[in-house]
């Protein structure tokens, strides 16, 4: 008997605990549930909030490029209709040079803009007045070299680089040219060997004429391939984002003339990856075939 009264009494003690825990787990699963659907509608919210914020940013931006881009678009008509129009030699010097300092300003990136340089220098060369002649030359020339060394910055920092000093009067005395000392460069982990020779110098139009060739270094098990040999001339108003050398691995070289002095000039080789020429040099679909089989294997 006694047995069956304790057992009655701790089943009474486990339905009273029943009674008392059910109604408390029922109040916990709502509080969990209502907790779970605050912190939902929150977390919704937020991400609401966010993809607003975005789509609003991305609208502003993309009016602020329209707006931008219509700007452009009329600057560079207005300053290009000016040289184009029908007797193109109206307008001040000043207007005309002005006006490229404009263009160089704003799309030095993606027009060759040396035709214009050439043309504004074969008018300067008409002036009679020798001072009036060097200030103009020479407002033209810091033009041209303020877009070189705005190129550069850029190309640098993608790329290497490398500076030759050339000795002008040695060069007179040799017209056979000038072997300048060769060096390495490695962008993308290509290693390739650089040789110079500067073959002549006009002083008069600040040029200088220049032999590269340029040798892809690879394994000694490869065969070795064909180096790239080029000559042309190089002056002021070659700038290295527009006038630059193809080689393989979509990548570009540029040959800089940074000074030119009486009795030297300075030049600089630059290597850089395609994607920083200008917006006039595509690659090869073969570059374009390349480059994404080396992305899909990395």
């Amino acid at each position: 008997m006694a047995e069956e009264s304790g057992a009655a009494k701790g089943k009474d003690g486990w339905e009273k605990a029943k009674v008392i825990l059910e109604p408390v787990g029922g109040l916990l699963t709502a509080l969990a549930v209502a907790g779970l659907g605050y912190y939902g509608s929150r977390v919704l919210e937020q991400r609401q909030t966010i993809d607003s914020n975005s789509r609003l940013y991305s609208e502003l931006m993309s009016k602020r490029e329209e707006s931008e881009s219509a700007l452009r678009k009329d600057m560079f008509n207005s300053i290009i209709g000016s040289f184009l129009q029908r007797g193109g030699e109206t307008g001040s010097l000043d207007s005309r040079i002005l006006n490229l300092e404009l263009l160089t300003q704003n799309f030095h990136e993606s027009l060759d803009l040396k035709p214009l340089f050439l043309h504004l220098e074969r008018q300067v060369g008409r002036i009679k007045t020798p001072a009036e002649h060097d200030d103009y030359l020479r407002r033209l020339e810091t033009v041209a070299r303020d877009v070189t060394r705005k190129q550069m910055w850029v190309l640098e920092e993608a790329g290497k680089k490398f500076g030759r000093r050339i000795d002008l009067d040695s060069l007179r005395n040799n017209p056979g040219g000038v072997e300048l000392d060769n060096d390495t460069l490695a962008v993308d982990e290509i290693k390739r060997d650089f040789r110079i020779v500067a073959l002549e110098a006009d002083p008069r139009s600040k040029n200088v004429k220049i032999r590269l060739e340029v040798r892809t270094l690879i394994d000694s098990s490869q065969a070795a391939p064909e180096p790239n040999v080029v000559e042309f001339w190089v002056g002021f108003f070659d700038f290295p984002m527009i006038d630059n050398i193809r080689l393989s691995h979509d990548q570009r070289c540029s040959v800089v003339l940074t000074e030119f002095e009486d009795d030297s000039a300075d030049i600089t080789v630059l290597e850089f990856p395609g994607s920083h020429a200008s917006l006039k040099e595509k690659p090869y679909f073969e570059e374009i075939l390349h480059n994404l089989q080396e992305h899909t294997g990395k």
